[in-house]
């Protein structure tokens, strides 16, 4: 069995565990050429800017003042908030992705298929969107608690669609020799299925944490105070203050103790079928007298975390009539977050192609750390890279502070391991011997690139360029701090309504991001599948 598609995970902006690459032979390997090289560096240099941002802020504070920020009382109750959400949080996670995966994937449930989509769902409903729908209708919602159930109902997709992709393409002949020891059903699922799940489930886990430390709007709605609803507080009361700076320290700190403990967590290990002959047709188990109690248990899931957000943003739409579609705003809005998403999307597909030719062609020691430097800075919430670009730009640069070409720059180190993933599966199924046949014919070598290669990668960077949009349409925080004067996107627009409490005019910049949101969700669905071999 193999890790999470590469498909699921590039939509959350992770590294993928690959399979070792082969060595290219004996001899010495032709050198990358240098334009790549230097293009690929570059962009590794910025995606740097946020983490160097951070730790120049802590040394310029001075160790006093920095000390005394950190261990203050407020930094430990936000640091206890945010522990306590992770700690329940992403267990339930775990608990509802595996245990539906396993549902749909394993056993004789009924309308499985209808079921395997419908779990994916909430991957279209914003987090900030749910918080809106569920305040509106349990109005007293706020706290730890509410926030573990916006944010499970939110972000559970994230295990499941990597567990089920997995357990699709897991070979069922070691789950058979257990059976035929007398292992039955529940302790063949924990002692075999389980431990194959582990890198699947795991890296959900980190993009679940990840998100929990990165989110702000749904937080922000049920006043439940974490280190980005603070940082922001921090920056409208104080620009670029001491106490914001040390905040972030800290935040980027936590993110990286996930991402280690992650990598821990995983370790080194592999679980592929080695063998000839073909892969046997997993045996579904009986559900019985459990088939209606599964049933209704998928269907509390579906309810809670796609039917409430639905009905209740539908009914705010309805109560303001057809009226509240026909502004000049909303259409506005959607005409930047086309826009945005559109150039976000070019842009970042373009940037990550070096990185992941250099991953492809040329792998070694420089193609990794490459790839990580971004990574890591992806995995960083946006509001930390938005601060960094902030001071830097007003310090270095103060004409491009506001300006549509930094807000796309953030956009491209947030999201570019979503295209960088797509595109170094693309490359990796476009031989290199058939460029090598075309120079041979006589075409010029960048000609026979583009003739050759691209058209095979361009369905890849189709599929990239569309989580990229998907994730610009629906970006907050950085789109808040950076956005050009004037400009307002669905989600900005979708925030500054339900800040004045004006939940009907809100609605239909909601609904828009849903039905924005939704095929790009199906396509991360069905891009996990036939990852899997489905």
């Amino acid at each position: 069995m193999e890790s999470a598609p590469a498909a699921v995970l590039a939509v959350t902006g992770l590294p993928v565990p690959s399979e070792a690459t082969p060595e290219a032979g004996e001899g010495k390997r032709p050198r990358p050429p240098f334009g790549v090289v230097l293009a690929a560096c570059l962009v590794a240099a910025a995606s740097l800017i946020p983490l160097g941002f951070v730790a120049f802020m802590t040394v310029s504070t001075g160790w006093d003042t920095a000390a005394a920020l950190i261990f203050r009382e407020r930094t430990l109750e936000l640091l206890g908030n945010t522990l306590l959400l992770a700690l329940i949080t992403v267990p339930l996670c775990i608990v509802l992705g595996v245990g539906g995966a396993w549902l749909v994937e394993r056993t004789a449930l009924r309308a499985h298929r209808v079921w395997a989509v419908v779990l994916a769902a909430p991957l279209a409903i914003p987090a900030f969107v749910n918080s809106y729908a569920w305040v509106s209708a349990v109005p007293r919602l706020e706290g730890v608690f509410s926030g573990v159930l916006i944010a499970t109902l939110s972000y559970y997709p994230l295990v499941y669609i990597p567990v089920a992709a997995t357990l699709s393409r897991m070979d069922p002949a070691i789950e058979q020799s257990a059976a035929s020891l007398g292992l039955g059903a529940w302790r063949t699922f924990f002692r075999v299925v389980l431990p194959q799940l582990r890198i699947a489930v795991s890296g959900g886990a980190l993009l679940v944490a990840l998100h929990l430390l990165a989110e702000y709007g749904a937080f922000a709605m049920i006043r439940f105070d974490t280190f980005t609803t603070a940082i922001m507080e921090q920056y409208r009361s104080t620009f670029n203050g001491a106490a914001g700076n040390m905040l972030a320290s800290v935040l980027v700190t936590v993110c990286l103790v996930f991402l280690v403990a992650e990598a821990r967590v995983r370790g080194n290990a592999r679980y592929a079928r080695i063998g000839s002959g073909a892969q046997a047709t997993p045996t579904r188990l009986g559900l019985g007298t459990w088939q209606l109690p599964a049933q209704l248990a998928l269907l509390a899931v579906a309810v809670l975390a796609v039917g409430v957000p639905l009905w209740m943003t539908v009914t705010w739409a309805a109560q303001g009539g057809a009226g509240i579609w026909q502004t000049a705003d909303l259409a506005g809005a959607l005409g930047a977050s086309l826009w945005l998403g559109l150039l976000g999307a070019i842009v970042t597909t373009v940037v990550a192609f070096p990185l992941a030719f250099l991953a492809v062609r040329f792998p070694g020691w420089l193609s990794r750390g490459l790839e990580l430097s971004n990574y890591v800075t992806s995995s960083m919430p946006g509001i930390v890279l938005a601060l960094a670009f902030v001071t830097v730009a007003l310090r270095v640069i103060p004409g491009v502070y506001q300006t549509t070409g930094l807000l796309v720059a953030a956009y491209v180190l947030l999201f570019l391991p979503r295209a960088l993933v797509n595109l170094r599966a693309g490359l990796a199924q476009a031989p290199k011997e058939l460029e090598e046949a075309a120079q041979a014919l006589g075409k010029p070598p960048l000609l026979a690139f583009a003739r050759v290669t691209l058209r095979l990668v361009a369905p890849a960077a189709a599929g990239g360029a569309a989580l990229v949009f998907l994730a610009v349409v629906n970006e907050l925080t950085a789109t808040l701090l950076l956005s050009p004067l004037g400009t307002r996107t669905l989600a900005t627009e979708f925030w500054a309504l339900t800040s004045e409490i004006d939940y009907v005019r809100a609605a239909p910049y909601a609904l828009v991001m849903i039905a924005l949101s939704a095929p790009m969700t199906y396509l991360l669905f069905q891009q996990s599948k036939k990852a899997a071999g489905q």
